[in-house]
């Protein structure tokens, strides 16, 4: 085979192979996805949304007993977990609930209980989305669960530091985060500050009652 017989061929070869490549690469990552190399990037230190890409967001404002902040929802890698919360928001149903558990160093929880501690009944259970691969980091909102994976419903925590212990890293076995604090992480940090104790059978639960006045959508 002659010098320029081979050069053709190869050339050939070299164009069939890049058509391939071509062909599979949207396949690597499904749609919502933040793709590895993106999660790899992002400083421990730092919130999920430094590296996030440009995407369709929801916001709603929270006000407590201890002030106000503003949180912004990740609609499209977290559609489930996101559709789920502003179903209770909607229909108020965490207005007069309480932040009933707060360790400071790792995070605040509500979503669940009144003042005196009594349990409100929520809808049904939905699917985790851990699998998102969004960071379990300071400042993010993620659905509270039990030992059971699917068990999440009305109660949601705020990540005070970054934990990365929580994620799913790819899997469904983490806790999924669906959103972050926008503006008011001061507020956050200062109910994360409160004088705790016991109440029957729940630890970490603030003496004096850290009330969820309202969370709504702006204009609506």
């Amino acid at each position: 085979m002659t010098q320029r017989s081979i050069l053709f061929f190869s050339a050939i070869l070299l164009i069939f192979l890049a058509g391939c490549r071509s062909k599979d690469a949207p396949e690597l990552y499904r749609p919502g996805d933040i793709p590895v190399w993106r999660t790899a990037q992002t400083p421990q230190a730092s919130t999920t949304t430094a590296t996030r890409p440009q995407q369709q967001t929801t916001r709603v404002s929270v006000e407590t007993n201890y002030g106000s902040f503003v949180v912004e929802l990740f609609d499209e890698d977290a559609p489930i977990s996101v559709a789920n919360f502003l179903r209770y928001v909607d229909e108020g149903f965490y207005n007069g609930l309480i932040f009933h558990r707060v360790i400071p160093g790792f995070m605040i929880q509500g979503g669940g209980f009144d003042p005196e501690m009594n349990l409100k009944p929520p809808h049904e259970n939905i699917m985790n989305e851990a699998g998102n691969r969004i960071r379990n980091n300071r400042g993010t909102l993620a659905m509270a669960r039990t030992q059971d994976v699917n068990s999440a419903n009305s109660q949601f925590y705020i990540n005070i530091v970054d934990n990365p212990f929580l994620n799913g890293d790819g899997m469904q076995d983490g806790y999924a985060v669906f959103g972050r604090i926008l503006t008011g992480m001061e507020v956050v940090d200062r109910i994360a500050q409160v004088e705790t104790g016991q109440e029957g059978s729940h630890s970490d639960v603030p003496l004096e009652p850290v009330i969820i006045l309202n969370i709504e959508r702006p204009g609506r």
